[in-house]
């Protein structure tokens, strides 16, 4: 599979930078993001490398959007969000700061105050091992 040597995405995607892994096929991985608007805040991101969406062939653009459909009610459930945002920034301009294609699923609660921009959050000693591992327990369990 297409592979960039200097992007930090491929880098998860072959194993040189650790992730909080969330689910994984064929076509995608999915990990916690390490910055996120809400703690559970998860990145989807095709195992082809591509700068946007409107790059990316359609069988992985569609592995993309159905693991997003497979995992973000797992993560509504797991961090006891009232919804969730699905948010795909392509280009610089758009705010993209990989330049790999990627979907976020950002967990959404009332008066969250989260405006896309805004300072985040950072996970502290063991919160992002139990937010992983909360997330991947919904998902086994929809999957049973």
């Amino acid at each position: 599979m297409e592979r960039d040597p200097n992007c930090v995405f491929c880098k998860i995607l072959d194993g040189e930078i650790p992730s909080a892994k969330i689910y994984e096929d064929e076509k995608v991985l999915s990990f916690l993001d390490i910055a996120p608007f809400n703690y559970g805040h998860t990145l989807i991101i095709p195992k082809y490398h591509a700068h946007g969406i409107s790059d990316l062939p359609e069988e992985y653009r569609n592995a993309v959007f159905a693991a997003a459909a497979k995992l973000a009610p797992a993560v509504m459930h797991a961090t006891g969000a009232a919804g969730f945002n699905l948010l795909m920034n392509n280009g610089e301009t758009a705010g993209q700061t990989v330049p790999h294609a990627h979907l976020h699923i950002i967990p959404r609660f009332a008066d969250d105050k989260v405006l896309l921009g805004a300072s985040q959050k950072q996970y502290q000693g063991t919160e992002l091992a139990e937010m992983q591992a909360k997330i991947q327990a919904k998902i086994a369990a929809r999957e049973a």
